[in-house]
């Protein structure tokens, strides 16, 4: 327990420079607290306790502000960075050295019973309000940009942007990207449009050619026929 605890203190200082020591993030970080209580209730749920890992996952609620269902699985060293919102369904799977924002959501879309939330793989970084929802994998070292909304699997390394999410940029590199952001990358939807205004422009230029020849070619004939 102690050596799953300091893995955890160490990944969070590595991920949060406003981190200035262990013992603050043991005293003052909820997401921490969060994985702590759902430690203790994911193995109640396993031994059969459901009530009692559903009251242990609400206390941890109410003391975190992170709801995370007693029945989903957890990787090694998941950081829930601010933490107030996050919610994770029942279903879920995280893989390890994951990072959760606030406002995230694993949620389900389904109302039959078995797998109905997502699975995330290692490395992951989803950014604060993104919603990830159903039955779909997410791939190691992807990215989902704040406020995004996936409703289809991600492949590996892949930067989720926008509503619905679309693949955004250059796969992710394998180093930690606060937010889910990827420098340089743009909004796919903004990318289509300036393909498509630069393609207009280019057809209006010729289309002015065109025109400046017709004319010409024009006052050519016209010339000619006068002086005939």
């Amino acid at each position: 327990m102690f050596g799953r605890l300091r893995e955890d203190l160490d990944s969070i200082a590595e991920r949060d420079p406003a981190a200035y020591s262990k013992i603050e993030i043991l005293l003052c970080y909820p997401g921490l607290h969060a994985v702590l209580w759902h430690r203790l209730s994911h193995r109640l749920w396993l031994s059969g306790l459901r009530t009692c890992a559903r009251f242990a996952s609400h206390l941890g609620r109410m003391l975190t502000g992170v709801e995370i269902h007693p029945g989903a699985v957890l990787g090694r060293r998941l950081f829930i960075d601010h933490g107030a919102g996050t919610v994770v369904g029942e279903t879920a799977v995280v893989g390890d050295d994951v990072t959760l924002y606030h406002g995230v959501t694993l949620g389900g879309v389904s109302l039959e019973r078995g797998r109905r939330h997502p699975t995330l793989g290692n490395h992951v970084v989803v950014g604060a309000g993104a919603q990830v929802l159903g039955p779909i994998s997410i791939g190691d070292n992807a990215r989902i940009g704040a406020n995004a909304v996936v409703l289809a699997d991600v492949p590996a390394g892949a930067v989720m942007i926008g509503i619905p999410a679309r693949a955004a940029g250059d796969a992710a590199p394998t180093h930690f990207g606060a937010y889910g952001a990827c420098d340089g990358s743009l909004d796919p939807v903004e990318a289509e449009l300036k393909e498509l205004r630069a393609e207009v422009a280019a057809l209006r230029a010729r289309l002015d050619g065109r025109i400046k020849k017709t004319e010409k070619t024009k006052k050519t004939e016209t010339k000619g026929n006068s002086d005939g």
